[in-house]
């Protein structure tokens, strides 16, 4: 796969038919590898062992009610009371982060209303955290450990 700018990680990867499945640790199941999922990923591991997020408060693609749509955010953090504190969205290594990309996962936090956002590529990296009462945000220079957040 397309190497990208995380730690490697082992990972078990099958092959079903003509296409290849990464087991996913948080669904406990085999999904299909599709670039953005290579990003989930290893970005999940990434939040795992670099940065101490609990596996059991993570959540992959559970769907949400927007404005009378379903959407389904790549990852949420939540924290040990069940309360949303992260959000991130993933996309495949050759997609540009752009203001679309910011723009989505921010009418995610309009259901959520989480303290932090992250979008990745698996080769760049934003956070940012949000002040609610200031309703403002500023990018952070690196993710925080998870007792940081």
């Amino acid at each position: 796969m397309i190497s990208l700018n995380l730690p490697k990680y082992d990972f078990k990867i099958r092959r079903q038919g003509k296409q290849f499945e990464i087991f996913d640790a948080i669904r406990n199941k085999y999904v299909a590898m599709t670039p953005e999922e290579w990003v989930r990923q290893n970005f999940l591991q990434y939040l795992i062992w670099e940065k101490k997020f609990p596996k059991t408060l993570l959540s992959i693609e559970r769907q949400l009610s927007l404005y009378q749509m379903s959407v389904r955010p790549d990852i949420v953090v939540y924290n040990n009371l069940g309360k949303p504190r992260l959000i991130v969205e993933c996309k495949a290594p050759d997609v540009k982060i752009s203001q679309q990309t910011f723009n989505q996962i921010a009418k995610y936090n309009i259901t959520l209303r989480v303290d932090y956002l992250i979008v990745t590529n698996g080769i760049n990296h934003y956070c940012c955290n949000i002040d609610h009462q200031k309703k403002s945000y500023s990018f952070l220079q690196e993710i925080p450990l998870y007792d940081k957040l």
